[in-house]
């Protein structure tokens, strides 16, 4: 199998000390490629200069919403520079995240607004961020979306009504280790099966979201773990571990514009 982790933070600082390590962990797994999703334009760089040493790496830019306060016309210009670096394929991870509120609520609605002018003249596709947000996130997203557009709402843990909004509005759909976790992945568990297979992306968003099977042995997520959330969403959707992987490597090449390899 060959596997894309959609959505990791192998910048984080935690990876520092056993980052070759990290990706030779995750080789054996079946894991040939990964996407950086940046939080801040500190961390874009960082992202950036990954994906410009390791082949097998991408890199997104963007402003995370709990950093929205810090959205300003300099932090964007940085952004819009990097973007322009060859292995940069999305913008994010952009949103709202209504849950931790660690921005103020008008700082998120107007970086965001500002994020999504800005990845439509550049043309890239859009890595979302949701949470808690109880139709916000819709309400601003739909002036500024179109048939054209491509994105990703990343760790996707909302309600049937609003995967079904997603879909209509052909985004792709994102899975983390949320899937294997008994109480707190319930009802994701019980959507899966209904996310079309050209719309399925796998992801860990490492360091968090530990699979449970792992979290016994490490609190920190990494790529490698992906294959086991993979497997989940196989054994929920009834359908063998090779073909979800052949699915979702396709579609994360599609909406990256990645050659596969």
């Amino acid at each position: 199998m060959k596997i894309f982790d959609s959505h990791c933070h192998v910048d984080d600082r935690s990876f520092q000390k056993d980052f070759d390590d990290m990706l030779t962990r995750a080789r054996a797994a079946g894991v040939a490629a990964m996407m950086i999703a940046g939080i801040d334009s500190e961390r874009a760089r960082r992202a950036v200069a990954l994906a410009e040493r390791y082949p097998s790496i991408y890199a997104a830019v963007g402003i995370h919403p709990h950093d929205s306060r810090h959205c300003g016309t300099g932090q964007l210009e940085i952004l819009r520079q990097l973007s322009a670096h060859p292995k940069v394929r999305a913008w994010g991870e952009i949103g709202l995240d209504y849950n931790r509120n660690w921005s103020p609520r008008e700082d998120q609605e107007r970086c965001f607004v500002r994020h999504l002018d800005l990845s439509g003249q550049l043309d890239l596709p859009v890595i979302f961020h949701e949470r808690d947000t109880g139709g916000r996130f819709l309400e601003l997203l739909r002036p500024h979306w179109h048939a054209g557009r491509q994105g990703v709402v990343h760790c996707f843990s909302g309600t049937a009504a609003e995967l079904e909004h997603y879909l209509d509005m052909n985004l792709h759909i994102g899975i983390t280790g949320i899937v294997t976790m008994r109480q707190r992945g319930e009802k994701l568990q019980k959507m899966v099966a209904k996310i079309p297979a050209e719309r399925l992306l796998v992801e860990t968003d490492a360091p968090y979201l530990t699979p449970a099977q792992h979290k016994n042995r490490t609190r920190r997520n990494e790529p490698a773990f992906v294959k086991t959330i993979l497997l989940k969403i196989a054994e929920l959707r009834r359908q063998s571990p090779e073909e979800l992987a052949a699915a979702t490597w396709a579609n994360t090449c599609r909406l990256f514009n990645v050659s596969p390899v």
